[in-house]
């Protein structure tokens, strides 16, 4: 086959997911599907300049065919690699549990300070997740450590590493986390840091749960270092 009977046999898969994504209008073009996805599909957003240039491609191939041989423009390998590989993530999204499953290090409320220093010290983590029995109250960071320890300094505590990790969580950025759904796509965590930005606000972590909801079993974090990894 040749590439560009690749590149139609894959666009055309696409065309036909993106569709089956409209509520209504269901019969508009490729490139008007795309820019109404685009405003809230993550993953059309994250490929939506790829698959408009793939909608003028298409196009020179079907309508400037000169005959049934011959195509006036063959798409590059690269082209038809990079098409296969967003008509994966359109139709086999990456889904957050595959990616970032993994056990996460909490702490009780009530629990000292010294025990999640050691934690930092052994594992290098960064992020806590703090509970009251399984009820979730909020997230520790090395920030909001740094801020605690800053307004210790004038202290002269003795007993400082005694500290219970609600005193310390009081020095943390408010919302500094989300929960996310576990079958959500890592497009949609991409895209959840990314609003948060926008907002002017650091999102340090998101907590994933089967449901998204904070009364879950906890199945996974992912870190503002973790989402940077996320390749397109």
């Amino acid at each position: 086959m040749h590439n560009s009977d690749i590149f139609l046999a894959s666009f055309n898969r696409i065309e036909k997911g993106l569709r089956s994504l409209l509520i209504h209008k269901k019969d508009v073009g490729f490139s008007r599907a795309v820019k109404i996805l685009r405003k809230s599909n993550p993953i059309v957003k994250q490929y939506s300049d790829d698959l408009l240039e793939f909608a003028e491609l298409r196009n020179a191939i079907i309508h400037d065919r000169t005959n049934a041989s011959y195509v006036i423009a063959e798409p590059h390998e690269k082209v038809v690699e990079k098409m296969a590989k967003i008509e994966k993530e359109l139709t086999h999204p990456r889904r957050v549990f595959q990616v970032f499953y993994r056990n996460v290090c909490t702490f009780q409320l009530d629990a000292p300070i010294k025990k999640l220093l050691n934690a930092i010290y052994i594992n290098d983590f960064s992020k806590f997740p703090i509970y009251r029995g399984r009820e979730f109250k909020g997230l520790i960071t090395q920030k909001g450590i740094t801020n605690w320890l800053a307004n210790q300094a004038s202290e002269d505590n003795k007993n400082i590493m005694e500290t219970k990790l609600e005193a310390v969580l009081e020095y943390e950025e408010p919302h500094n986390y989300k929960f996310i759904s576990g079958n959500s796509s890592v497009f949609e965590a991409l895209e959840m840091f990314k609003e948060q930005i926008g907002n002017g606000q650091r999102l340090e972590a998101l907590l994933i749960t089967k449901n998204g909801e904070p009364t879950e079993k906890l199945d996974g974090i992912i870190t503002n270092w973790d989402i940077m990894k996320v390749k397109p």
